[in-house]
């Protein structure tokens, strides 16, 4: 079954947002700004690695050199991360995912004192709208604490 990307977007606001990535094979990658916004990578044991270099995390390819890219920093490219890893954030805060008869798809959430509802047309945005909410909230209540 073909399975939806996240919009890129989302992507990029999950990222600056603070959602953390730990690079694992399969997971989908894109290199905005560099004239190749429009390719999809993938994290896979053949042709794109990471590795840690005494400068920081980097993204490897290997035996491609028709690509001219060696090696691209962690926070240079954007993660498109799959329903099951942005299910697997919110954690307990997952409440459902339904399909509503327009054809969006409801994520509801729950932060213990209410639920939360996000409409998206693909179900893994909905997941990702939920998600960016939880980690601006506890951003919000970081600060709050200082």
């Amino acid at each position: 079954m073909f399975e939806q990307l996240i919009d890129v977007s989302l992507a990029r606001r999950l990222r600056d947002a603070g959602l953390i990535w730990r690079p694992a094979e399969a997971d989908q990658f894109v290199i905005p700004d560099r004239l190749l916004d429009d390719e999809l990578f993938t994290i896979s044991h053949m042709t794109v690695q990471q590795r840690q270099t005494p400068a920081g995390p980097v993204i490897a390819f290997n035996g491609t050199p028709e690509w001219a890219l060696d090696a691209i920093e962690h926070g240079e490219v954007i993660w498109l991360p799959r329903e099951d890893q942005l299910r697997d954030r919110l954690a307990a805060r997952f409440v459902s995912l339904t399909l509503l008869g327009d054809g969006t798809w409801r994520c509801v959430t729950s932060d213990g004192e209410e639920q939360h509802s996000f409409d998206a047309e693909q179900a893994v945005d909905a997941y990702g709208l939920a998600t960016l909410h939880h980690l601006l909230q506890a951003t919000e209540e970081l600060f709050d604490s200082i």
